[in-house]
């Protein structure tokens, strides 16, 4: 009997440590951060799974903790718009360009069912706020202002710029949406094409100076090397007239700097309602029909929502087709 005892013995203080070392195991892990004690800590499934709903980007405003697939997205900016898209992500809202405007047409057939929530210049916050969204894309240069607001409606993560900064702008906007891979393959394609191109244009590449002129209302600009079409023109290899070989943003121009606007070749977009704009003044003016441009007849007008509006690799990928149109397949 005293045998029997004594392994009877044993063998429940074998199941006593069992089960303390189980019970100690798991207030080790469901206790959280600071000590906190399981009666005062809100019910966590595990520690690995909110790592795997969540992501931390690193962004012009610092690191914003965002969904790991958004659902809904609202974007603030042409460029945004044309980010999602082309990163197979429909928006739930998104801003245009201007009061009354549509977004651009280059992407009319993706932007059906899209809520619009005011303009660039003016979005609309509680429009935003009422499509409960769980991101926000957009630029401190455009929003800077408005970030605490929108980032008190949901993660929002912001570029440093526009226009220029495109592709840079694209890779943080797919970091934002768990599409990096997707958007280095698009980037690559887009190389690959520019690539097709300068091969297909061989010697009259270096030859081609490209001559970019915008008429608004109110204005007229030529677009220089640190543009969105600047850098695709660079990323071409087509030089620049020296008049426009700059490293800068635009020259507003007034009708005595015309012959400024000449080049191998001119594109002119246009933007705002024909009648507003200063392109009939002009064209008309009798310095426009000395450029040799002009007098060659290599003048061609072209979509100002993607050569200027759409700051994208959507309408990049626009504008190289302009260029093969014009150049390769003419």
């Amino acid at each position: 009997m005293n045998m029997r005892y004594r392994l009877l013995l044993i063998s429940l203080g074998a199941i006593m440590i069992l089960v303390l070392g189980g019970c100690s195991g798991q207030t080790a892990e469901t206790g959280g951060q600071g000590g906190a004690t399981p009666s005062s800590a809100s019910p966590v499934p595990s520690s690995a799974a909110p790592a795997a709903q969540e992501r931390v980007v690193t962004h012009a405003m610092g690191e914003t903790t965002v969904p790991a697939n958004p659902q809904r997205v609202v974007v603030l900016d042409t460029g945004e718009l044309d980010s999602a898209l082309a990163l197979g992500i429909k928006p739930v809202g998104a801003v245009s360009a201007f009061q009354g405007g549509s977004f651009p047409s280059y992407l009319s057939d993706k932007t059906e069912g899209i809520t619009s929530v005011g303009t660039i210049q003016q979005p609309n916050l509680e429009a935003i706020a009422a499509l409960k969204p769980d991101l926000i894309l957009s630029s401190k240069l455009r929003h800077e202002a408005i970030y605490p607001q929108l980032s008190q409606i949901a993660p929002t993560v912001f570029t440093e710029s526009v226009g220029v900064t495109w592709k840079e702008n694209f890779k943080t906007h797919a970091e934002a949406l768990g599409k990096t891979a997707e958007a280095d393959r698009m980037l690559a394609d887009y190389t690959k094409r520019l690539d097709q191109f300068k091969a297909a244009m061989g010697d009259r590449l270096p030859e081609t100076q490209v001559s970019i002129v915008r008429f608004l209302p109110g204005e007229v600009r030529i677009y220089l090397k640190k543009s969105f079409i600047g850098t695709i023109l660079s990323d071409a290899g087509l030089p620049r007239p020296p008049a426009q070989d700059k490293d800068e943003f635009a020259d507003k121009v007034t009708k005595e700097r015309i012959p400024d606007m000449d080049g191998s070749v001119i594109f002119t977009t246009s933007y705002g309602p024909s009648d507003k704009t200063a392109m009939a003044e002009f064209t008309a003016d009798p310095l426009w029909s000395q450029l040799n441009a002009v007098q060659q007849g290599k003048v061609y007008q072209v979509s100002d929502d993607y050569w200027m509006l759409g700051i994208g690799i959507l309408a990049a990928n626009q504008v190289v087709d302009d260029l093969n149109q014009h150049f390769i397949e003419q």
